[in-house]
């Protein structure tokens, strides 16, 4: 693939038409940047994490100048300690985001040239001079990332919203985002996840209160916070409400621990009492008690479903206690997240959501504010990003409704080049997902995972048979049938496997039954014939046989 190293090109591997999982590239002078590169989960069995399958960049890495960090999300950072080995480039990012990334490299045996980035700073990386500035969200110090070169100057959102009282850090930099739009902007690359919403996202600050009150209905009850653990004001909003209601906090997870700690090394928590620990908080009287939980989206290894099962050893809830879901649920986790609640209804808990309470607000743009930031940027082109399809197509009509004069709806492995005529597609280049099983990681399409599908549909048959070097069986076929059967069913099914084996063996002509192969697949259809008349389905059949 030949790029003209005048013009300047976008191509997503992941996060466009997906909410999650994004990384981002830009090309100019024959030169790549990286911006985020992150993960998202997966409810299949053996299989909790995705990320993007970074096989054509892999291809480019002495090329590759940087890795830019808009904000210490998953989504846009958790692939670094799994993908960077496969890079191996530097990486820029703000404090707190740099202070998270290196707990997460630290623990996979990593030190890679990690940046350190002031904040309302910029740096140079290769041809690109990169320019961070300060906008809301609900962590941190995320980022809007202005990206300039001589072909024009990209502004990168990555997630936002404009919360005039964000409670953690500063509002947006409104001044530095107008000034890129008096300079010029040839293309806004801009979070989509509530375009469909109308209105604005809400402030932090009015959920402070909101949460002061609820907490303090329930005098003499044990209660326990569900909230992202990254968002950092949310967790100082319980700190709040704990104090104003005479209770002590506890936190209940260990990423709750390592952003606490960094936190408080950058001075965002400076007016709270350090939190109890996880074992110290179990001591504490139920009136007293104030729990912060993992745990919202029902991850099967977070604090909070833990303690629903019984599993947790220092935290238990009673009948009566309550669980608040400060949060709201991510597409996907629908499922995972009622059967928790299920699972505390049943334990006689008492669950409120952002539902029934005004205890949440998003931390994306809703579409007042996505035209403040066109109005703000002006750009000439606006690329839709961090969002399934309906919400990418969405985005585009909304700018092209509102005067930006070009827009373009991408896909992971789109590469667009971005011009003063407009965006172009070039062309599609390899994009996909990559599984982390165990300790290795695999691709999310590849023969492993379709083997791993078909098991749990249809179960697993295998067969193995012992024959003698002339070519009869030494004795009778053995079959082990998983996940098909149980009880006195599997007895009978595994005897009418043993017969139609029996029979299509004495069937082969005798030159066939002196040749493994043929014999191993005529066991295996025999086999597989026998369960799809018995349940109707086609099982995942094997065979093999040995000679003695």
């Amino acid at each position: 693939m030949k790029l003209d190293p005048d013009k300047l090109y976008f191509l997503p591997l992941g996060g466009s038409g997906e909410i999650g999982m994004n990384l981002n590239l830009y090309h100019f002078r024959g030169k790549w940047l990286m911006v985020d590169l992150g993960i998202t989960f997966d409810q299949t069995p053996g299989i909790e994490v995705l990320m993007p399958d970074t096989k054509f960049i892999e291809e480019h890495t002495q090329n590759l100048v940087g890795i830019v960090l808009t904000h210490a999300h998953e989504d846009h950072l958790g692939a670094v300690p799994y993908l960077w080995p496969r890079l191996r480039c530097p990486i820029f990012a703000t404090p707190f985001t740099a202070s998270l990334l290196r707990y997460k490299l630290h623990e996979a045996g990593l030190n890679p040239s990690l940046h350190e980035i002031p904040l309302s700073s910029g740096v140079d990386i290769g041809p690109f001079t990169v320019d961070f500035i300060r906008i809301t969200h609900s962590i941190p110090e995320p980022n809007v990332i202005a990206i300039r070169t001589s072909a024009g100057t990209i502004v990168h959102t990555g997630d936002w919203k404009i919360d005039p009282d964000p409670l953690i850090g500063e509002t947006t930099d409104v001044s530095a985002l107008k000034k890129l739009g008096d300079e010029g902007v040839l293309a806004l690359v801009c979070d989509s996840t509530n375009v469909l919403l109308p209105g604005r996202s809400g402030s932090e600050g009015i959920i402070r209160k909101n949460l002061i009150d609820l907490i303090g209905k329930f005098p003499g009850r044990r209660i326990a916070v569900a909230c992202f653990a990254s968002n950092v004001a949310r967790v100082a909003t319980c700190a709040e409400a704990a104090i104003a209601n005479g209770r002590l906090v506890g936190l209940v997870g260990r990423s709750l621990h390592r952003v606490d700690e960094v936190a408080r090394k950058l001075d965002y928590f400076k007016d709270y009492p350090p939190f109890l620990s996880h074992h110290d908080a179990g001591f504490l009287e139920r009136h007293e008690t104030l729990l912060i939980c993992t745990g919202s989206q029902g991850e099967q290894r977070a604090a909070l479903l833990r303690i629903a099962k019984g599993e947790d050893r220092h935290i238990f809830l009673e009948p009566d206690d309550v669980v608040i879901f400060s949060s709201r649920q991510i597409p996907g986790n629908e499922k995972a997240i009622l059967a928790l609640q299920n699972l505390l209804v049943r334990n006689g808990i008492q669950v409120i959501t952002a539902d029934e309470e005004d205890i949440h607000v998003s931390g994306h743009p809703c579409r007042d504010e996505l035209l403040d930031m066109y109005s703000w940027v002006r750009p000439k082109i606006v690329v839709p990003v961090h969002g399934e399809d309906h919400h990418i197509l969405e985005q585009a009509n909304l700018a092209l409704k509102h005067k930006v004069p070009h827009a373009i709806t991408p896909h992971n492995g789109d590469l667009i080049a971005l011009t003063e005529e407009g965006p172009e597609l070039i062309e599609q280049v390899p994009a996909g997902r990559l599984a982390l099983d165990g300790k290795r990681l695999i691709p999310y399409k590849g023969a492993v995972m379709h083997e791993r599908h078909r098991l749990m549909s249809t179960g697993h048959a295998l067969v193995t048979l012992i024959l003698k070097e002339e070519g009869s069986l030494r004795c009778p076929p053995s079959v082990l049938l998983i996940g098909i059967s149980e009880g006195d069913h599997l007895e009978t099914l595994t005897a009418h496997c043993v017969g139609a084996i029996e029979e299509a063996f004495l069937s082969l002509p005798l030159d066939d039954r002196i040749d493994d192969e043929k014999v191993a697949e005529a066991a295996r259809l025999a086999t597989r014939r026998t369960l799809l008349n018995f349940y109707g389905k086609k099982t995942l059949t094997h065979a093999q046989v040995y000679r003695i």
